[in-house]
């Protein structure tokens, strides 16, 4: 670690015409004479929510033993590199999601608004909808005290409007992060909307229109300040600008491709302009840009909602066309549990995309990966019967917090999943005595 007369604040700014670029974690950016032990401690926590829609098969998805010594499961296996931070949990239970003696269907808006909030939703078609505060933002009120945005939310699918299930209303469906009771907080599914938010403030929106028309990067105009940065501070950092820089550009070059193909005849409602025509390149896309926020400590905490509940997407890619949603539906029929088994594997591969490029960040002492927690996981269990108990949950901790990977454990059946998120606000060091329908704190 080198030593620095004079520090470079941590909200400095690459500035060009119009614009304004957050920057990574530089070592330039501790005080001088700060000890290694000084500067470990302020390495940051970042929690990440992945949410995967319609339940997942369970006999693919729960290793066969407990404890250290387990072999990953079918739709485990794509995450076979990260084994050693992984750590999964079975038992837990969506427990708010179940309906009242008055209410009438509603799986699946109940099971997604009551999963990171511990709370049951109100039965609502209006906009008196009310749920509660997710355990996300819950963290973001304090984390994001130090950053442009207390929280990112991303989806890979636009909003559904109006009412989706019996007398719910669509927003039960759409997100998983709620503000307040009455605040839901929309997932946006448009690269370039959220590449704005993390570029930083910009001074000139007319500015910003002429650079897209001219396909300029934006580094193109923080360029001049990047020079005189670069030559200011030590090998590593230079290395660590270098590499953001070329992330930056990678996504932004990616999102212009995605504009310059996106096709006129589909609606902008079906379609947003600027998603790429393939999923898997879509959801990589997005995923960088998660990476993108937190290697600029943009944020520090995220959410990711691949669809929301009763997702009817397809996959092509997989060499069919059935809607994601009526497969779930399979009542047994060994042909649709195996195209259920491999939609679910193809999101935990897309999720293993998302853990190598954290793991490939430089951040503090070690990676992006190595100061993240972050849960992998699905509203229900069994899609086919909307079960709430025994839910898919993985953590990968990477090995902050002193969360032990490379573990398969199981808690008594019907364990709110409440009690993990009042372990994990305690790991990342927000207070909290009890959460949701918690019933007390897991020992993890």
């Amino acid at each position: 670690m080198m030593i620095f007369k004079k520090s470079i604040p941590r909200r400095r700014f690459l500035r060009g015409a119009g614009t304004a670029l957050a920057l990574p974690m530089l070592d330039a950016m501790f005080p001088a004479l700060a000890s290694a032990a000084q500067t470990a401690s302020r390495r940051v926590t970042r929690l990440s929510f992945f949410e995967v829609p319609n339940g997942i098969i369970m006999e693919k998805w729960t290793p066969a033993s407990l404890g250290t010594g387990f072999e990953l499961s079918p739709i485990l296996e794509p995450l076979a590199a990260f084994k050693d931070r992984m750590l999964v949990i079975g038992g837990l239970a969506n427990n708010e999601a179940h309906k009242l003696e008055f209410e009438i269907a509603g799986d699946h808006p109940r099971a997604c608004s009551a999963y990171l909030t511990g709370t049951h939703p109100k039965m609502t078609s209006g906009a008196d909808i009310r749920c509660g505060v997710s355990v996300d933002q819950v963290v973001a009120r304090e984390f994001g005290k130090y950053t442009q945005l207390a929280s990112l939310e991303i989806g890979l699918e636009s909003a559904l409007l109006g009412a989706c299930e019996s007398a719910y209303s669509c927003v039960y469906y759409n997100t998983v992060s709620w503000a307040t009771p009455m605040t839901p907080l929309p997932m946006e599914n448009r690269p370039r909307a959220i590449f704005e938010r993390l570029i930083g403030d910009s001074t000139d929106p007319a500015e910003r229109t002429a650079r897209f028309e001219e396909n300029r990067s934006i580094l193109d105009l923080v360029s001049e300040d990047l020079k005189r940065l670069i030559q200011s501070v030590g090998e590593t950092d230079r290395a660590k600008l270098d590499q953001y820089a070329d992330a930056v550009r990678s996504v932004e070059r990616r999102i212009q491709v995605a504009e310059q193909q996106s096709s006129e005849e589909l609606p902008a409602m079906e379609k947003p302009i600027g998603i790429p025509e393939k999923f898997s390149d879509y959801a990589k896309l997005m995923m960088d840009l998660q990476v993108l926020a937190f290697h600029a400590d943009v944020t520090r905490v995220g959410t990711f909602m691949i669809g929301h509940e009763m997702s009817g997407r397809n996959y092509p890619e997989l060499g069919f066309g059935d809607p994601h949603h009526s497969l779930t539906h399979h009542q047994g029929d060994t042909a649709k549990i195996e195209k259920v088994i491999k939609v679910n594997v193809f999101h935990t591969t897309l999720f293993s995309y998302l853990l190598e490029k954290m793991r490939s960040v430089p951040d503090g002492d070690g990676t992006l990966l190595d100061h993240s927690l972050i849960m992998y996981g699905s509203p229900l269990s069994d899609g086919n019967m909307h079960t709430y108990k025994d839910l898919p949950v993985l953590l990968i901790a990477g090995g902050v917090a002193g969360i032990r990977g490379g573990r398969h454990v199981r808690y008594p059946k019907e364990t709110p999943m409440a009690n993990l998120y009042l372990a994990l606000l305690d790991k990342v060091g927000v207070q909290a005595e009890t959460f949701g329908d918690s019933t007390g704190k897991l020992e993890l």
